[in-house]
């Protein structure tokens, strides 16, 4: 299919299963255990239904919004994706270079195959986040912090739902593995050797009170990606942090948890705005954007669709 033939992120994602291999395709599509809630992500987006108030003049559009301070050109953003690299070379980079010049949120994973630094080298004044896996390696977590607050980062995203890997069947079945070409650049070859990297290099006792130490090591804002229930918004909030991400890991974590914008509005309805909402998983088109703002997202991020474009030619 042509470039100009392509009309919506299916028919990229349609590229995508075509052109990637098949361990890189199952890497970026597949879910825990039987997908059930990858499927209902998308599902559940796609049974919401619009009421429309019509005669406004709309003449005059605007879709620029703030999150945590920063005005960004519309409420969409880049999710932390891992290994970017498998899509296209140098796709850190890339997605960089499209997220700045869309003027939007580019969220750098602590998987990434490009370094913070790089990313500030071809976009320096563009709005990055930096996600965080919580290793067991404290003073390593304080001084990768630090580094991409120095760099200008904006924001901390810190990923809650990854006490363990989950269990993504499809991966396993078909042996799984991340190229040699591919060097995750945050992490060096003493923790590469230390743990079975990436499954095991997540820390399962990260709770509650770990909040705090994150917030003595910087002055960035805190967001907890991966909020699922009102009783963990409100704890969020209860802990000082500045935004809650509404997410299930794309469904690669735990099956069976609820769509993302299932529990939405519970969440919103929590944190009674004392501080922002964010969400991801099933968006797939300005609809479901909508649908999301209209149940009280500050902003959505998109991982799979970035994904499916940066396979087509970058």
């Amino acid at each position: 299919m042509a470039a100009d033939k392509m009309v919506c992120v299916q028919d990229y994602e349609n590229y995508a299963r075509k052109h990637l291999s098949k361990n890189v395709w199952d890497y970026f599509s597949s879910g825990a255990d039987d997908e059930l809630t990858v499927r209902e992500n998308i599902a559940a987006f796609q049974r919401l239904r619009l009421r429309p108030r019509l005669l406004r003049d709309v003449s005059a559009r605007d879709l620029t919004t703030t999150i945590l301070g920063e005005k960004v050109a519309m409420p969409i953003g880049i999710s932390p994706s891992g290994l970017h690299g498998l899509a296209w070379q140098d796709g850190c980079l890339y997605m960089m270079k499209a997220a700045a010049s869309m003027n939007v949120c580019m969220t750098l994973p602590t998987f990434a195959t490009s370094t913070p630094k790089e990313l500030v080298d071809i976009a320096p004044s563009a709005l990055k986040w930096f996600q965080l896996y919580v290793t067991p390696e404290r003073d390593f977590m304080k001084r990768l912090i630090q580094h991409v607050e120095r760099l200008g980062y904006k924001a901390v995203v810190i990923t809650i739902d990854v006490p363990v890997t989950g269990n993504r069947r499809t991966m396993s079945r078909h042996g799984f593995h991340v190229p040699p070409h591919i060097t995750v650049s945050n992490f060096g070859e003493e923790l590469k050797r230390k743990y079975r990297f990436p499954a095991d290099a997540t820390d399962p006792s990260l709770s509650w009170k770990d909040i705090a130490w994150f917030q003595s090591v910087t002055s960035m804002p805190i967001v907890l990606k991966g909020v699922m229930t009102s009783e963990d918004a409100e704890l969020a909030v209860q802990h000082g942090v500045q935004a809650v991400w509404v997410s299930n890991h794309g469904g690669r974590q735990l099956d069976s948890v609820p769509a993302t914008i299932e529990v939405l509005p519970e969440i919103v309805r929590a944190v009674r705005g004392r501080v922002e909402v964010y969400m991801d998983g099933g968006i797939r088109q300005g609809t479901d954007v909508m649908k999301a703002l209209a149940l009280g997202a500050r902003a959505v991020f998109v991982g799979r669709p970035a994904l499916c474009g940066l396979a087509h030619s970058g």
